[in-house]
Order: C-alpha cells, then structure tokens, then sequence
C-alpha cells in the first residue's frame, strides 16, 4: 500500500495554491462591492462627462488603495497564523505530558476535524511535531506569500474594469450606468454561485443571496458617504 510522502514542519507542499478559490473569488467580490458604491453615488440626472471623469477616477484610485491595504493585511495574516503555528509546535513539545500536548493540537484544530479524530490520531500528530527539526520556515515570509498578495491586489484593482467600462464607452450616463449595473450584478450572481460549489450550499440560492448581499453593502456605504 502507497502512504502519502509527509511533509516536513514549515514546509509547503508544491500543489498548494497561492490562494486558493474562495479567497480568490472573495477578493473579487470585495473589488464589485466597492466600485458599485461610486457607481450608485452617480446621479444621472445630472451627471456630465466631467462627473463621470471625477467618478472613473474616484472608483479605479479607491480600489487601488483598498488592494494595497488588502494585500498588506494578507500579509499580515500570513505571518500571525505562522507566527501561531509556530508557538503551537513549541507549546506541543513543551508539554509536560502527552496529554497536555494533544490538547494543545486539538485547540489548534479546527473543531469539526478535531471532533473525528481519536486519541490514536492526536498521539501520533505529537509525535510527528516532536520528531521534526525546528520548523525555521515558519519565522518569516516567503515569495509565495508576496505572489498572494500580489494576486489579492491585481483582484480588487481588475474587478474595477468591467463596472467602469461602460462610462468610458458609452457618452449617455443613463445608458452606462444600466449597463454597469447589469455587469455588477451577473458577476456578483457568479461570484456566488462559485462560492456555492465550494461551500456546498444551493448555486441558484446562493447567487441570488450574492446579488442581495453586494445591493445592501452598496446602499449602506453610499448612505454613509462611503
């Protein structure tokens, strides 16, 4: 019988995903949700080119920054959980018994899989910790994590394009502005229904939830000034 090739502390295994795709499609969404609040502020009644410009540039430099902050915060993230992970094998090893240690690992697990593993299980994951070198990997970050923040700020900053497009592309307001909302909401009814197969939930329901969801958010921060 073949056994799977384990995987040293610290180390990554080479098919891991830079993000992977409910990270990826949230970042995404998070982009339509923010540009749709400039879009919604536009008053079309009124609004001439000189409006739409101020709108254009107001949307593209709000999610370039947001992608910025994202990706900064991801990187954040990145070294806190390694940071953690790191104190976790160390509290293990630490332990005064093994007792100790697997309720260390438990705590660190997430509670649906914690519940299914038996006592075996946790011992042997002790032992793995114990066995291996110190996981010196684990102290900072690595090009991945820059290529994962790079990948969080390219998705919030293109997720401005196709809601903006449509005012550079069509002269009457009116007309650009139906057309953006109708591009918002199709990409936000997909967006769900991928998170759907993801997650396991209903696409239909879940897409339609998306798009109720993503109006909310929109009205709440144009109502705020956002």
């Amino acid at each position: 019988m073949t056994t799977a090739k384990e995987t040293p502390a610290g180390e990554e295994r080479p098919s891991r995903r830079v993000l992977d795709p409910i990270e990826r499609i949230s970042e995404i969404l998070f982009g339509l949700i923010m540009v749709m609040s400039f879009t919604g502020s536009l008053s079309v009644a009124t609004a001439g080119r000189e409006e739409v410009r101020e709108m254009l540039v107001g949307a593209i430099g709000c999610n370039t920054a947001w992608g910025i902050v994202d990706a900064v915060m991801y990187l954040m993230s990145t070294l806190l959980q390694r940071r953690r992970d790191l104190m976790t094998i160390r509290a293990v090893r630490g332990a005064r018994d093994a007792g100790k240690a697997r309720d260390v690992i438990v705590d660190a697990l997430p509670p649906v899989v914690a519940s299914l593993l038996r006592a075996e299980h946790l011992e042997h994951m002790r032992e793995m910790l114990i066995r291996q070198p110190e996981p010196a990997a684990l102290a900072g970050l690595k090009f991945s994590d820059l290529l994962g923040a790079l990948g969080v700020f390219l998705l919030v900053f293109a997720s401005t394009f196709p809601v903006v497009l449509p005012f550079v592309f069509i002269a009457d307001a009116h007309l650009g502005l139906r057309v953006s909302n109708t591009i918002a909401i199709v990409l936000l009814f997909a967006g769900g229904v991928i998170l759907a197969r993801h997650a396991g939930l209903s696409p239909i329901r879940t897409g339609l939830t998306m798009v109720g969801v993503g109006a909310v958010l929109v009205l709440i921060t144009v109502a705020l000034g956002g």
